[in-house]
């Protein structure tokens, strides 16, 4: 321990900031996945089910209320005004307190209607615009730390909220008979009471809340990237609100649960992202582009078979995380596990498209995608029930993927002197083989023995080329210090 100590403190800053950034992630998402359980528990399938609605309705409104402007807008902002960050960083809290309050005006000017459409109450209305300027302010924060590299802070406040949240919406179901907003509220409240004073802290070094330039750079970048950030959450999370509407609240919690499953291996692919991005923009910038290919199938490979094995052990996953009455989620695990290797994959093509500031390439591709999912949830849901959105999700992630390297191609021929970042045959051969795999898998899905024989096989294979798996991960960690 003394001796791993000491080679991770000689490390680079900038290494130990992106190991440490894995870890709050891991903190984030294992603490989620350990109080799973709980709240299945708790709460009933329909009670799950409407807080599912809760969370697909606040990732929608965040992009809509505060633009997403503590994301990829602010972080370029950054680096750009490097000169003058603090006042920029306190401009932005101030533009983005301001839409917020505007759309909180609005709500409450007709909050009868907004009540309807959305099926949520007064309360949990307020505490949803609330809880998107809050994670607003707590965005901005991450991100100031990541550009200075300060990881410290940054650990311990994740942690904090980590914990405490959860703990916090334990405490009030238990005490309120409204389970459901009593879930909402513990969050609230402790995001409220740990990100109120780096709000303050923000704009108390920055001491510009309105600044025209810094507002009109955010409105004219945030604007315009609103479809993109949209029909991400579309493809997210329209399936929960559909089949709410469609089916019941029931229904809606048991695709919830199957969902937040099989979204655990966003860890790995957040993981390995974090990992290759930087590298990757390093090559694009340099024209090395033959260098990102074989890393590129490396990760697609590894990511393949980690959602590979969490299709295989889904049922049993389903019995630790639920009660019975869930159990039908481990027929949506496998098409939404294949979906989470559909969305490494888009994030590994579009890379070219952001880098160029092809905007209009990004949005057209996002938005086909996320217009079909509704229609294919609308036509589906309604002929086949909430199993059929698992797979209208894997079809929408399959376009969402294709449309991204369709104009990746488009532009490397533009800019990349017409050079292909990958083969496209190989993409196609390990996209279907994990493909053709998962769905393999279905018809032993109640043979455990079966099942569990396909674990051990992969099993045995990892240990025979254990040397081979081991220097490409080497070789993929090593992006860190190119």
């Amino acid at each position: 321990m003394g001796k791993l100590f000491q080679k991770f403190n000689n490390l680079p800053v900038k290494v130990k900031s992106s190991i440490w950034a894995l870890i709050c992630g891991a903190l984030q998402k294992g603490i989620h996945v350990i109080t799973t359980p709980i709240f299945t528990r708790l709460l009933s399938t329909s009670e799950y089910g409407q807080y599912g609605v809760f969370n697909s309705w606040f990732q929608i409104l965040t992009i809509i209320v505060s633009l997403n402007l503590f994301a990829g807008v602010f972080q370029q902002g950054l680096v750009k005004f490097d000169s003058d960050k603090d006042s920029f960083t306190s401009s932005f809290q101030g533009v983005t307190t301001v839409l917020v309050a505007i759309w909180t005006v609005i709500y409450l000017s007709f909050k009868n209607f907004w009540n309807d459409i959305l099926s949520l109450t007064t309360v949990q209305m307020l505490l949803m615009l609330l809880f998107i300027w809050l994670s607003a302010v707590f965005g901005f924060w991450i991100a100031e730390q990541r550009n200075a590299y300060r990881y410290k802070a940054l650990v311990i406040v994740t942690l904090i909220v980590s914990v405490l949240s959860p703990v916090t919406s334990i405490i009030f179901i238990k005490l309120s008979d409204d389970k459901v907003t009593a879930k909402i509220l513990g969050s609230v409240l402790i995001a409220f009471i740990v990100y109120l004073p780096l709000y303050f802290i923000q704009l108390n070094k920055g001491r510009r809340f309105f600044s025209a330039d810094y507002w009109k750079y955010a409105l004219s970048f945030g604007i315009p990237l609103i479809p993109h950030y949209l029909s991400q959450v579309v493809l997210n999370s329209s399936d929960r609100i559909m089949i709410e509407r469609i089916v019941d609240d029931s229904s809606a919690g048991i695709y919830n649960l199957a969902y937040a499953v099989a979204m655990i291996m966003v860890i790995f692919n957040n993981a390995l992202l974090q990992t290759l991005s930087p590298w990757i923009y390093q090559r694009i910038k340099a024209k090395e582009i033959s260098e990102i290919e074989p890393i590129a199938y490396i990760s697609l490979i590894g990511v393949a078979i980690v959602n590979f094995v969490l299709i295989l052990i889904a049922p049993e996953a389903v019995r630790i995380f639920a009660p019975a009455e869930y159990y039908d989620a481990i027929w949506v695990i496998p098409p939404v596990a294949m979906s989470v290797y559909y969305m490494y994959c888009y994030d590994m093509f579009a890379k070219f498209a952001f880098y160029y500031e092809k905007k209009h390439f990004i949005a057209i591709a996002s938005v086909i995608a996320a217009v079909a999912n509704i229609v294919l949830n609308f036509i589906f849901i309604k002929k086949f029930g909430f199993i059929a959105a698992g797979y209208t999700t894997l079809v929408c992630f399959i376009l969402y993927a294709t449309g991204h390297y369709i104009f990746m191609n488009t532009v490397c021929k533009k800019y990349c002197d017409g050079v292909k970042p990958y083969d496209t045959m190989l993409i196609i051969l390990i996209s279907f083989t994990f493909t053709l795999a998962g769905f393999l898998v279905l018809p032993v899905y109640t043979h455990f023995y079966t099942r569990y024989l396909i674990l051990a096989i992969i099993i045995i294979a990892a240990v025979l080329y254990r040397k081979t798996i081991t220097k490409s991960i080497k070789t993929i960690l090593s992006m860190k210090k190119a």
